[in-house]
């Protein structure tokens, strides 16, 4: 993506009022080089709408007409003085309308992220050394050279299979590994590239740009931001390696939509396998400083907490595993390139990465194959009995409508459990980028009107980059003050099991497009987490507690403020878009499981209705949200619909 010296110069004084430094020791974003980053960053968005838009805005952005948007009278942005353009910025963050608030959440986190990104010209941030953030760790010498030997076509390719998997994450992965153990020939296709131990470093933004899928970054309304894995391997790479099972009570709500086997001993021996597999155990669950701030708020209320079972061997639970979400150094997580997908092509399976599916070819009612092409432009062909699509609950759908299926269904019931986070200052060092993971969880309140609906309590690693997506931003000062008191923050994460529900609907591009909005009874419940999670980090102590709300309300306990009081501005603040930091790690159900057709876009077995042999096996499957970290869930269910698959093509 190339700026002209106008969309440049625009984009730089953007970034610069976001991130001016401390104007002595600290550079601003344009001096640390942050902007260079910032235009990368913009570049790698995947719909060419999204990227155009940018520049439009950026064309127009030191304009009179634009002042006159953005409520400067006229006045060019370039003409006003830095104290003007933050007032200016941050009257665009509390403004009454939504799309003014969408746009400044939009800027302040290219801005802010590549800002805290960014390694500067000798490698080492000033800023990273200025909070106490030690900077990535390098690769280990010691580790082992990557073992799989996937495929990266350099030329058109065609291939021939019993059934060709697209996605080789949680679910991909594992379909692979279950089809080729029952003697079928299995292609594997992944739109990212093969990544392991010896590539891993540690840093944010390489973990970032190799691990992560550029987009969508948001849901449409802009109200959630969208995490999701895209390499070999997907999500499992980078989680946060928490395993929870299919809860019971879900299991039952899952079997009720009409397929009855999620309340039978089929699922249950495929979540035992996936366990199994994936060496779940409780024996590398010490708790980092931030799990023993919770349970010591938890435990000081009275609270249900308990420690994370965790698909990992001989996890450091220190240094390293802080930085897991960006790769694990140390080879100790179960990902499936560990496991499933190892067993996969030792049993044949061929693998192929930098390929993006871009549609099930279907003759006769039968998928016969499917098209891809590679980011060098080569076309792949890969002719099959049946398509095993695993691609997430963001492309699949996408996929299955690119490819001419027209279910209604199809892309409805997707669920994002929204997640936002309240932070706590303390007195003492917590250093959140260190520690397992998760170690702890709370299901306080994970029931919260006698339906089964509620939150989750979770901790997660702070590192900056990826910390700031959940803090707000009160001005280029307060901002920093609030990054050099991370090395002393903890954070609470709020899990929401979403009752409603949105779409992905699909662009003219042929690209997903999310839709999603909070429903009142959803975010009710993340009200009643977000004053849950308050209420825990004053019970550990903290000194000072705040929420990611862009309003910016804080009390300090026993000093400034009450809890009631604090827990009202955040009511007040709202949650509508671009009113709070709401994020989803945990995307699912848009192609859901089920009894009927008018309910469900796949059947029992997990293959649609138009099209019997197209099968899907990702958390696109869940017929409602899962209620916990998706891990196991997606995997058991990838297990159970190709142990039927292969059945059937046998």
């Amino acid at each position: 993506m190339t700026f002209d010296t106008r969309q440049r110069a625009a984009l730089t004084a953007i970034c610069d009022t976001f991130a001016p430094g401390d104007g002595a020791a600290l550079p601003s974003a344009s001096a640390l080089g942050a902007v260079d980053l910032a235009v990368e960053l913009a570049g790698g968005q995947p719909r060419a709408q999204d990227r155009k838009q940018l520049e439009r805005l950026l064309s127009l952005w030191d304009t009179r007409a634009m002042g006159l948007f953005l409520g400067t009278g006229g006045r060019r942005f370039s003409r006003l003085p830095a104290a003007d353009r933050e007032r200016l910025l941050l009257k665009l963050g509390d403004s009454s309308s939504e799309a003014k608030r969408v746009l400044f959440q939009a800027l302040r986190g290219l801005a802010t992220s590549s800002y805290l990104l960014a390694p500067g010209p000798t490698g080492i941030s000033p800023v990273w050394e200025a909070i106490g953030y030690p900077g990535p760790l390098g690769t280990l010498p010691s580790a082992p050279r990557p073992p799989l030997s996937p495929l990266s076509p350099d030329a058109d390719t065609t291939l021939d299979c019993d059934v060709v998997v697209v996605g080789s994450g949680a679910g991909g992965g594992t379909a692979a590994a279950v089809l080729a153990a029952a003697g079928l020939s299995v292609v594997v296709l992944e739109r990212g590239g093969y990544y392991d131990d010896a590539d891993f470093d540690g840093q944010e933004l390489s973990g970032l740009s190799r691990l992560y899928a550029a987009g969508p970054a948001t849901t449409a309304e802009g109200q959630v931001a969208l995490v999701a894995g895209s390499c070999l391997g997907g999500g499992t790479v980078v989680n946060w390696t928490t395993s929870f099972p299919t809860p019971g009570d879900v299991r039952a709500e899952w079997a009720a939509i009409g397929a009855a086997q999620f309340a039978e001993e089929e699922y249950t021996r495929s979540i035992d396998a996936v366990m199994k597999r994936l060496s779940v155990n409780e024996d590398h669950s010490v708790a980092s400083a931030r799990d023993a701030v919770m349970e010591k708020g938890l435990r000081a209320l009275g609270w249900h907490v308990d420690a994370m079972p965790r698909n990992v061997v001989g996890c450091d639970m220190g240094t390293d595993c802080g930085r897991c979400g960006y790769g694990c150094r140390l080879g100790a997580k179960q990902s499936v390139t560990k496991t499933w997908l190892a067993d996969a092509e030792a049993a044949g399976a061929r693998l192929v990465i930098d390929t993006d599916v871009r549609a099930i070819e279907v003759k006769q009612g039968r998928a016969v194959g499917v098209r891809g092409v590679t980011s060098g432009g080569h076309t792949v062909t890969v002719h099959a009995r049946a398509v095993v699509v695993a691609a997430g609950a963001i492309q699949t759908p996408a996929l299955l409508r690119r490819s001419g299926l027209t279910d209604p269904a199809i892309g409805r019931h997707l669920r994002l459990h929204p997640a936002t986070a309240v932070w706590g200052v303390f007195d003492e060092e917590i250093r959140p980028w260190e520690g397992g993971m998760q170690t702890r969880y709370s299901r306080q309140d994970s029931d919260l009107d006698g339906d089964g609906y509620g939150v989750i309590y979770e901790t997660g690693p702070g590192n900056p980059g990826a910390l700031q997506g959940f803090m707000n931003w009160r001005g280029g000062a307060a901002h920093l003050a609030a990054m050099k008191d991370l090395a002393h923050t903890a954070g609470v994460g709020i899990i929401t099991r979403d009752r409603d529900s949105g779409e992905v609907k699909v662009g003219r591009d042929g690209e997903p497009v999310p839709h999603y909005r909070l429903s009142d009874h959803d975010a009710g419940h993340l009200r009643a987490g977000i004053k849950g999670a308050a209420r825990i980090l004053a019970a550990a102590g903290a000194r000072r507690i705040s929420s990611a709300h862009q309003a910016g309300p804080s009390y300090e306990p026993d000093r400034r403020g009450t809890l009631e009081e604090f827990i009202a501005s955040c009511d007040a603040a709202g949650l509508e878009p671009g009113r709070c930091a709401i994020a989803a790690l945990h995307i699912m159900g848009t192609a859901r499981m089920g009894g009927s057709r008018s309910t469900s876009a796949t059947d029992p077995d997990g293959a649609t209705w138009e099209v019997p042999n197209i099968v899907v096996a990702d958390a696109s499957c869940f017929p409602t949200s899962s209620g916990v970290n998706p891990m196991i869930s997606i995997e058991a269910i990838a297990h159970m619909n190709a142990t039927r698959l292969a059945s059937r093509l046998a």
